[in-house]
């Protein structure tokens, strides 16, 4: 099997940030939160915030979210399960998002 190239390693651990209400309201605090691999380690998020964005990360938390059951028509079934990233910053270092508005 081929080495993987540290942007492959990075794009198969971050999947995209997360952007929700609460996730605005911690930007504040210079945390920033991202959907990540289920199986993705503190390690690993550490490693890959710091390659893709080039800033210095100070502290990880993850957390899995269990999907939500739904049904349609008498058919019932679950979303898929994911995992989610909380990224603390160190103290001068930011992420430079290019928004939508």
């Amino acid at each position: 099997m081929k080495e993987l190239t540290s942007i492959e390693k990075t794009a198969r651990t971050l999947i995209e940030p997360h952007i929700s209400e609460k996730s605005t309201r911690v930007l504040q605090g210079n945390q920033h939160v991202f959907r990540v691999a289920v199986r993705a380690t503190k390690q690993a998020v550490k490693r890959a915030v710091e390659a893709h964005y080039e800033v210095e990360v100070a502290e990880v938390n993850l957390l899995n979210v269990k999907g939500k059951l739904k049904g349609t028509r008498g058919n019932r079934g679950y979303r898929k399960s994911w995992k989610k990233a909380y990224v603390k910053l160190a103290k001068g270092h930011t992420i430079i998002t290019s928004g939508g508005e």
